[in-house]
């Protein structure tokens, strides 16, 4: 028991410490689970024999992820991803199955061993891709949403796969001793072709049925419990329940989940379900990384480093060429197109599945599985680097193009109040001075944006505000007032910069996202800095107090005076934020100052506050709560 808690310890040790540092420097959690395993497994040897099974354990949190994703869909959503799913899906499962095979049987491989490595390598990381597509925002954009298609797929297609591997079996390589020995439970093992079949049919409906009739009752009565461990074991339940079903009859795990979580898409208990499933699908998928990190063999990789390193590549590369195809015949163009190419890219989870299996069914001999072990996980390690890149070098340079193909507008007019930035704060400052009859002139990078201030004209221009010629045209020189409300923070301070330094007797207002934005632009000139999320916050404080019972007279003077507690410390906040070192974001005299403020804060809440005069203020009863409505 003892070596568990120690080994338990370890795994726990080694994600807290590499994965918040692989996001600090912007790596995403995946290469830091990855980089994890390879520390605690073959650098410092703390892990060893028991990853293999821990990760067959591990290989549950995709089961979970995929149920999960499921419930985000629903029937209707499934259908109209059919020509996606299908289509793009099936053509990169035959076309990059077909060029591994290929190659594989040029390498000198028989054909049946080398039709099982194309199988392998057609398959892609549900787990990596889902995961850090989620993590990026990536998962709603048209490449995003196109390699979720494919993944889908894939998970349907490793279904045949595994029924074709056994007929693939070598006479030459059975008793050699690829079977582990460990038979799994099956109701389908010796069954004829059309029972397997019925079997596997009657599994799937039975699934469809209980999600739609059985669960909500079992929930209903599990709820009347009150016990909220009680429903949390049955999300358990339910989840290992239909993979265990799927298992069984030869399905895959991850698309019986699927289908579980499509039926419960549109189910009351819906939330509740992903909220319970949720830390469990995290821990576990950050396990299974550590374990593909944890599980490389380095002194085969020691001795076939170069075959490893070139095979890994040549997967990529291949992998890619017939991905960036698909996505030109399927129109998902631009950036988007490199996403769903870069995303895709490697082999994936379901791989060791198909190896392991592949090598118990005498079709791929046990030497070669180690090799392709760590192809596989060489590529899978290689993804997260795939989507730096596709940050960092593809982004960039589409975002670039497509202001460069946009030329700005030619301004034609100018006008004493100029605004940078009309996304949804600035469209409120433009629409109040047009309502006044104060002439403006708005600038913004975003087309719809700009064309949407049109619709109700308002003068508006793409551009972009932060180029000095484009200020210049706009009538900077003679404006009285900039508005700069962009949504870029850096290119929002350099603006002040430069329009304070050239153009000192405009007055500039600009817009920050937080305090410490605030500041920076404070610092830079600014005349006046709102907080965008400031005035929102009080108001909505305000109305906190008055369903908690304060008189909304009485709610409006506390607003005010936290208003007035704010600015009365807000000059010495900002000199001991001026002090502060590069780097860091709190310090000991900051931090001193912001404990006074909100002491003197609370001093000012428990202030003896005039009794409003009931001449002047209409008799004012608290809200009931809901209990008192029930009594």
């Amino acid at each position: 028991m003892t070596s568990y808690f120690i080994q338990a310890f370890i795994y726990l040790v080694a994600a807290v410490i590499a994965v918040p540092l692989a996001k600090r420097f912007g790596l995403g959690s995946v290469l830091g689970y990855l980089v994890a395993g390879v520390v605690i497994g073959p650098i410092l040897g703390l892990v060893g024999q028991e990853t293999t099974t821990i990760q067959h354990f591990a290989e549950f949190g995709v089961v979970m992820m995929l149920f999960l994703v499921g419930m985000e869909l629903d029937p209707k959503g499934l259908w109209a991803m059919r020509v996606r799913l299908i289509g793009l899906g099936g053509l990169q499962v035959v076309l990059t199955a077909a060029a591994g095979t290929a190659i594989a049987w040029w390498l000198g491989l028989v054909w049946q061993t080398a039709l099982a490595v194309g199988l392998i390598f057609a398959l892609s990381s549900t787990a990596i891709v889902l995961q850090t597509l989620n993590e990026k925002g990536l998962a709603k954009t048209e490449g995003g949403r196109s390699a979720f298609s494919v993944l889908l797929f894939q998970d349907i297609a490793v279904i045949p796969m595994l029924a074709l591997i056994p007929l693939l079996a070598l006479p030459e390589l059975m008793g050699a001793g690829g079977d582990d020995g460990h038979a799994s439970l099956s109701l389908v093992a010796n069954l004829p072709g059309w029972a397997h079949a019925l079997v596997v049919v009657t599994a799937i409906a039975s699934v469809i049925a209980a999600g739609y009739y059985l669960m909500p009752l079992l929930f209903r009565y599990v709820i009347g419990s009150g016990l909220r461990e009680v429903f949390t074991a049955t999300a358990l339940m339910l989840v290992i329940g239909i993979a265990a079903l799927m298992s069984v009859v030869n399905l895959s795990p991850a698309l019986g989940a699927f289908l579980a979580g499509v039926v419960l898409a549109n189910s009351e208990f819906k939330h509740e379900l992903e909220a319970n499933i949720e830390p469990f699908k995290g821990l576990l998928l950050g396990l299974f990384f550590i374990t593909v990190g944890a599980g490389i063999n380095f002194s085969v990789l020691a001795a076939e480093w170069g075959t490893v390193l070139s095979l890994g590549l040549a997967v990529i590369v291949i992998k890619g060429v017939i991905l960036l195809g698909l996505a030109l015949l399927f129109r998902v163009h631009g950036s988007n197109g490199w996403l769903f190419t870069l995303s895709l890219a490697q082999a994936g989870e379901f791989g060791f599945v198909l190896l392991t299996y592949s090598v118990q069914n005498n079709v791929i001999p046990t030497d070669i599985s180690q090799v392709l072990s760590l192809v596989v996980a060489l590529s899978m390690f290689l993804t997260p680097l795939l989507f730096i890149a596709y940050d960092r070098l593809v982004l960039p340079r589409y975002l670039i193009a497509k202001n460069d193909d946009t030329e700005a507008d030619t301004i034609e007019e100018q006008a004493p109040v100029i605004v940078a930035g009309v996304g949804r704060f600035g469209q409120i400052i433009c629409r109040l001075l047009r309502a006044n009859n104060i002439p403006i002139v708005a600038l913004d990078l975003e087309i719809e944006q700009i064309e949407n201030l049109r619709k109700i004209n308002i003068k508006s221009y793409f551009g972009d505000a932060s180029r000095s010629d484009l200020l210049e045209t706009a009538g900077i020189e003679h404006a009285r007032l900039l508005v700069i409300a962009l949504d870029d923070r850096e290119r929002a301070v350099q603006m002040v910069k430069h329009v304070k330094y050239a153009y000192p007797q405009v007055w500039v207002l600009a817009r920050a996202f937080d305090r410490g934005h605030g500041y920076q632009l404070r610092d830079a000139g600014a005349d006046d800095v709102i907080s965008e999320t400031y005035h929102s916050a009080l108001e909505l404080g305000g109305h906190a107090l008055t369903a908690m019972g304060v008189h909304p007279m009485r709610a409006k003077q506390m607003t005010w005076a936290f208003v007035q507690n704010e600015d009365a410390h807000e000059d010495e906040l900002f000199e001991a934020w001026k002090e502060i070192e590069e780097g860091i974001s709190f310090s000991p005299r900051y931090g001193e100052l912001f404990m006074k403020l909100e002491e003197s804060l609370n001093s000012a809440m428990q202030q003896d506050w005039p009794e409003p005069q009931q001449e002047d203020v209409p008799i004012w009863t608290p809200p009931e709560s809901d209990q008192d409505q029930k009594a």
